[in-house]
């Protein structure tokens, strides 16, 4: 079961990807056509204005279309075979239950007299902005009820268990024409007629939870940020943190629309007050934990440096910097927290208490917004450039705080690195074996990417990811041993049928191009770095062909 929740949470990096840009796409037009920015420009009938308006428009999209993005996005992952049909069946599927739902609700939820509960005849704009209490939203055209992404995940999950289950299935061969793809998708389409009707006739009354569940995490205050960091930070290595933040972040947990969409919707409008953030946006408490990807990096790294043998301090340098650099800049903390979870667990521990600290005295002096990420996607553009004129003084005690927490991180680190001997990098005893990137095992795997592309049989002589993904198959006791396959951020994660099919040796994990191995029982995840995605389709298109 754990192992099941582990992949659909993983599933989910999919569509939430996609935000990092997007983000960074409304932040620089928001700022490009902001009065206090760029003066007269930011005038409607200037071309600078109505240039960026359009732009704007485009960048938009995935904040506007969330629902169709993760209902798109989880098959990706969660299919076990036919992923790219598994996606067209999702999407279709969707489509079919929402007008579904609009129809019966033009039938029978007119005026609020009738058996529903949500009033039809309610007029929204196409872009949603006043959709905000009627519990009526316009999905891909379609005038239906508000699940959020609640909803295109139920649907969504609904469509790849169908998938799963009878996409191969044999009909009798005057039925052929209906096999596949057209066999899930009539399943699912008499499935949606009572799922369609349940939502329709319970879901309003969810709304209300739901609208009730806001006021209660905001009335949580400094406290419920504390308990949210803490657990999206400490169940990164289990993949749960997935379900933690998603709910705030893309749901409607503390706002209506989540963080993501709700935070850039009225950041002209938050420019223009000199209100207190936190009174401005008080769901914006539970997207601090960004300020960790920021602040803590810093510490954690000098802490690292600083208690390394001299004569390794050169290569933990140039192992610490791209990581360092990479979780700054764009909130991808993976490689530099998972270098010392599997070495020194306890350190995890102490940093998710840290991070929870940091968002939560933050909040109380005043700070909230969008700041799930690193400098260039939220930071700067999202949060600093634009609100910068009337919220300085807030922002100055952000960088304050944060960097009195770097110096804790550095002090604290290094403390309990000496104190207990944690082998971190450039610590390892002589021969002992420790789950370390160094510098020297980076450019072997660069070797091996490079000495092996030159054989790649399928995918030519620019293929770097091939060569990769046929070590590591061949090492996990080849494709009948194969059950499922998924990949996080950094990591390939595969389960097998016989771990003791399985090659024990890590070295020759590291030869084949991997960074490091973890194993838990059957489960197995390879540490492959930001290319895994290029890996793991290699790796699941060998798996696929012993079919």
């Amino acid at each position: 079961m754990m192992e099941k929740i582990q992949r659909f949470g993983s599933a989910m990096l999919a569509p939430v990807l996609l935000f990092a840009f997007a983000g960074l796409a409304v932040g620089i037009g928001t700022v490009a056509t902001l009065p206090n920015i760029v003066g007269d420009l930011a005038n409607e009938d200037t071309f600078w204005y109505q240039a960026w308006t359009v732009w704007l428009d485009g960048a938009w999209t995935v904040f506007r279309q969330i629902e169709l993005l993760f209902v798109l996005g989880l098959p990706i992952a969660l299919a076990k075979t036919a992923n790219a049909r598994a996606v067209l069946e999702a999407g279709m599927v969707y489509l079919t239950f929402n007008y579904l739902v609009a129809g019966m609700l033009n039938f029978w939820g007119q005026g609020g007299s009738g058996f529903f509960q949500l009033d039809y005849n309610t007029s929204i704009s196409l872009d949603n902005s006043d959709s905000y209490g009627t519990g009526l939203k316009i999905i891909a055209g379609i005038k239906t009820i508000d699940t959020g992404i609640f909803g295109a995940i139920i649907i969504s999950a609904i469509v790849v268990w169908v998938h799963n289950r009878y996409f191969d299935k044999k009909l009798p061969d005057f039925l052929g024409i209906f096999q596949g793809t057209q066999f899930v998708y009539a399943i699912c389409f008499f499935l949606m007629m009572p799922i369609a009707f349940i939502f329709a006739w319970l879901w309003p009354y969810a709304q209300h939870g739901i609208a009730s569940m806001q006021g209660f995490f905001i009335a949580s205050g400094a406290l419920g940020v504390w308990i949210y960091t803490f657990l999206e930070r400490i169940l990164i290595p289990t993949g749960l943190h997935h379900f933690i933040y998603s709910p705030f972040m893309f749901g409607n947990a503390v706002t209506p629309n989540g963080i993501v969409k709700d935070w850039p919707t009225h950041i002209s409008e938050f420019a223009k007050s000199d209100k207190p953030l936190r009174e401005l946006f008080p769901g914006g408490g539970f997207a601090l934990h960004g300020n960790s990807k920021i602040f803590a990096p810093l510490g954690i790294s000098a802490a690292f440096y600083t208690t390394a043998r001299r004569e390794k301090r050169k290569e933990v340098l140039a192992l610490l910097i791209p990581v360092t650099l990479t979780a700054m800049l764009i909130g991808i903390t993976e490689p530099l927290e998972f270098t010392f979870l599997f070495v020194a667990p306890p350190l995890f521990a102490v940093h998710a208490v840290l991070a929870a600290s940091m968002a939560s005295i933050m909040y109380m002096l005043g700070l909230s917004g969008n700041m799930g990420g690193g400098l260039l996607d939220n930071f700067l553009f999202l949060n600093w450039v634009p609100l910068w004129q009337n919220h300085w003084p807030t922002y100055l005690m952000q960088i304050g705080v944060g960097l009195s927490f770097t110096v804790i991180y550095f002090l604290l680190f290094r403390f309990l690195i000496l104190k207990f001997d944690f082998k971190t990098p450039g610590r390892e005893a002589e021969g002992g074996e420790t789950k370390l990137y160094s510098k020297a095992e980076y450019k072997a795997a660069k070797a091996a990417e490079k000495k092996g592309a030159a054989s790649a049989d399928d995918a030519g002589d620019a293929d770097l990811y091939a060569p990769r993904a046929a070590g590591f198959l061949e090492l996990l006791g080849g494709a009948d041993n194969i059950t499922t396959v998924n990949n996080c951020a950094t990591r390939l994660r595969v389960s097998v049928a016989d771990e003791s099919l399985v090659d024990t040796s890590d070295a020759a994990f590291k030869d084949a191009g991997a960074l490091g191995i973890v194993r838990k029982g059957k489960a197995f995840q390879v540490i492959v770095g930001m290319d895994v995605p290029q890996v793991r389709e290699r790796f699941e298109t060998m798996v696929n062909a012993k079919e």
